[in-house]
């Protein structure tokens, strides 16, 4: 007996397959959860479009996955601040 399995993708009825339905249920529940901020660590971000996401705790936005703020966000800030040269400031005479 198939175990009926509750989602949004349940409006599809049997259209589609099984599969694809599953992981449009699986990727929606992404969507809908709350994320962690990568800046100041609270679990309060919104997402405004696709791969754009807003912290409504300290007002930052920032970019990530399309469904999911993604695991190396924070990683990705931090090398991107790093990959930017140093200007160095020129002499004064």
């Amino acid at each position: 007996m198939v175990v009926s399995k509750r989602s949004s993708a349940k409006r599809y009825g049997i259209r589609y397959g099984a599969r694809l339905r599953d992981k449009i249920g699986r990727l929606e529940k992404e969507k809908r959860d709350t994320n962690n901020c990568p800046y100041c660590h609270y679990r309060s971000v919104e997402r405004l479009a696709a791969g754009i996401w807003l912290c409504t705790k300290c007002n930052s936005k920032f970019t990530g996955r399309a469904y999911y703020t993604g695991k190396k966000v924070e990683v990705s800030v931090v090398a991107a601040q790093e990959a930017v040269p140093a200007v160095a400031e020129p002499a004064q005479e």
